[in-house]
């Protein structure tokens, strides 16, 4: 088995998540990266698989790959996610069906397929991206799809980490507020920033750093770790 260590990350190809592979890259591991349009990438150390993270089959190839390209699977980054900011009751039949689809299902099968991948290995590490908005919702974001989906994946991680606790698993979750990605355009940022007591937007940055911290901490496990200017302490 090759000895370098091996993270896959969903929803790698902008913003949070072409800032996490980056900064596993930096740290050492080779990546195998997902998403829907990602690129081929100059970079051998880094694998890149398109498909929908929604659909089951995906999370089989990207798997499949890694462990054909790598040999193993260490890390897993559920980072792939979409947000739709609505009334209650304006969301579609199909706005139910894309986030749960990407949000849930996006997670379910390919976490299963990794952590059963880590236990024949002896050990590995899933890192779920949620939102601060799970925990503090907002009367200005309207946000029941994502307090249902990233809200489910926030209390996954703690029962995660309680089942794999003896069997050199961890799974953790970074919490994010508001970050500069292409998923907010730029004549929106003024008002998101004052969403957070900072009174700044985060940014790609801050979250990759975060989860980089979790990759390094072995005795943390089941923590949701806010990285969200302040909001989940209050406004």
């Amino acid at each position: 088995m090759n000895s370098q260590k091996v993270a896959v990350v969903t929803g790698a190809s902008q913003g949070l998540g072409a800032a996490i592979v980056d900064a596993y890259r930096k740290a050492g591991h080779a990546v195998v990266a997902t998403s829907r349009s990602i690129a081929p990438s100059d970079d051998a150390g880094i694998l890149t698989v398109q498909g929908d993270i929604a659909d089951p089959a995906t999370a089989e190839r990207v798997i499949a790959a890694a462990l054909e390209r790598f040999g193993r699977v260490d890390t897993l980054v559920n980072n792939a996610g979409i947000f739709v900011a609505k009334p209650f009751v304006e969301y579609t039949l199909d706005d139910y069906a894309a986030v749960v689809g990407v949000n849930l299902n996006g997670f379910f099968r390919i976490t299963q397929l990794a952590i059963g991948q880590m236990l024949a290995q002896g050990g590995g590490h899933v890192v779920n991206i949620t939102t601060s908005l799970v925990d503090n919702a907002d009367a200005r974001v309207p946000s029941v799809m994502a307090s249902l989906t990233k809200g489910g994946l926030q209390s996954a991680t703690k029962s995660l980490a309680i089942e794999y606790a003896t069997r050199g698993i961890r799974v953790n979750a970074v919490s994010p507020g508001t970050i500069k990605t292409p998923m907010h355009p730029e004549d929106t940022h003024e008002a998101l920033a004052g969403l957070h007591p900072v009174d700044r937007l985060g940014e790609p940055s801050d979250v990759a750093d975060a989860v980089i911290y979790l990759e390094n901490a072995p005795f943390v496990t089941g923590e949701i770790l806010h990285v969200d200017g302040g909001m989940s302490a209050g406004h």
